[in-house]
């Protein structure tokens, strides 16, 4: 295994001590930046994401075209992601996220440019999210991949953990935002909003000292995406976490694109009951992400991984049958909660276990499972609203959660030796605890 040389620790780190230890990962200076560009990036995004929805709805009322949205958004990191992710282990990594989330940046300002024009139809919409669909198909293996760049193997866990905490502070602020801007200045100012935020990303990265060297797989662009594949084939941990991942995104992630149809028909709240409702989802995502920042070790996360996935299933039937908006609103904090939970504690697990020379790779695999299934949900979300209605959609869907997660309780004990010499070899326990201390907690945590 080929280690990645960092020089955080010298000029970017200060002393552990001063750092509370559920933010040690920003003793790091080049974290720092990330962290701040990211914040105020990821508001404008979640303002864009709960716009966008509301503008198609406002242009077709169609369920079917949220459900297209949603698909043409998110497909092309299924299909282009591996292509990312070779990206991500042959290039600089903070080169491929500056132009990526520059190309974001032209991307929303030409959607804000289309609606403040009135001039945008939903095929404007579609185009523009499909090609933004193409642009994270390269920035998100990048930027899962440049995590470790930042900060280094021994904050690795809490960097993934305060990433998902400052995403899931900007799903709180962002929709919030948005559904005033969008009940008192229309759409077009929260897509506007959005390109403007991109700028603190893109200087914060400019700003970063990284002194890394990307280190060129053998073989051809074909063969090192094949490797990508067959690793996590072979490695069984991976393998699982990844399917039941890709279960959660097609038949529960989804209810996001749904939401126009609650809050509009179901609930009678309108936008600024859309944007209270994806507010309280991200609410419980902040909580949940937290909860793992402040989580000492390994030690369990296959646990949470199995009650969160089934805790989803479970809270997402009872937001579907809810026809009160506060007990829906309610609901939701669970809902965003235990999303948060599996998708945080399996990017770690699988961050724990895979080699640094496979990871641009591995982790393009998980953005296939993450987001690149979500598209075919959506789609199949759209059609069976449009036949089912959304309330029985979403209970069909949250079963297929719980069903899923007992197929993962079952194989869990069976993984759990692999995992652990998986962990022990990667050098992944986190900190430096006696070997002893290491293992024990390392045993319980597959």
């Amino acid at each position: 295994m080929t280690s990645l040389p960092h020089t955080n620790s010298d000029e970017s780190a200060p002393q552990a001590s001063r750092v509370p230890h559920g933010l040690r990962a920003l003793r790091h200076r080049n974290f720092q930046l990330f962290f701040g560009g990211q914040l105020i990036s990821l508001v404008g995004t979640w303002m864009q994401n709960v716009a966008q929805s509301w503008l198609v709805y406002k242009l077709t009322g169609s369920s079917f075209w949220l459900g297209a949205t949603g698909f043409a958004g998110q497909i092309p990191v299924f299909l282009i992601a591996p292509v990312g992710g070779i990206v991500a282990d042959r290039k600089n990594r903070r080169h491929v996220v500056i132009a990526t989330q520059t190309f974001s940046m032209l991307l929303a300002l030409i959607l804000a440019g289309l609606t403040l024009a009135h001039a945008v139809q939903v095929w404007h919409v579609i185009v523009l999210a499909a090609l933004l669909g193409v642009v994270n198909a390269f920035d998100i293996p990048a930027r899962q991949s440049f995590i470790v760049d930042m900060v280094g193997k021994e904050d690795l866990i809490n960097a993934i953990a305060l990433n998902s905490s400052m995403f899931n502070g900007a799903r709180v602020a962002g929709p919030a935002i948005a559904g005033v801007l969008v009940a008192k200045l229309g759409e077009g100012w929260c897509f506007f909003g959005n390109g403007v935020s991109y700028i603190a990303v893109i200087i914060g990265l400019l700003l970063m000292r990284v002194n890394w060297q990307p280190q060129k797989p053998s073989g051809s662009p074909l063969e090192n995406i094949l490797e990508g594949f067959r690793y996590v084939r072979e490695t069984q941990p991976i393998r699982v976490l990844l399917l039941l991942l890709g279960l959660v995104s097609v038949v529960g992630m989804p209810y996001a694109v749904l939401m126009p149809i609650f809050a509009d028909r179901i609930l009678h709240q309108g936008a600024s009951g859309l944007g209270i409702l994806m507010g309280a989802t991200g609410v419980g995502a902040l909580v949940g992400a937290l909860s793992l920042a402040f989580k000492r070790g390994l030690k369990g996360l296959g646990t949470w991984v199995l009650l969160s996935s089934a805790g989803f299933g479970a809270t997402l039937i009872l937001f579907g049958i809810s026809k009160i908006f506060w007990l829906s609103v309610g609901v939701l904090v669970p809902v965003g909660y235990c999303m948060m939970v599996q998708m945080a504690s399996s990017n770690t697990l699988i961050q724990s276990i895979v080699p640094d020379r496979l990871r641009g790779r591995v982790m393009a695999l998980y953005s296939m499972m993450f987001m690149g299934m979500a598209p075919i949900g959506a789609l199949g979300a759209g059609v069976a609203a449009a036949h089912l209605g959304a309330p029985l959609t979403l209970a069909i869907g949250g079963m297929a959660c719980m069903l899923g997660s007992a197929a993962f309780g079952i194989r869990l004990p069976v993984m759990r030796t692999e995992a652990r010499r998986l962990i022990l070899a990667q050098g992944m326990a986190g900190g430096d605890p006696p070997q002893e201390i290491v293992s024990q907690e390392i045993s319980e945590k597959a």
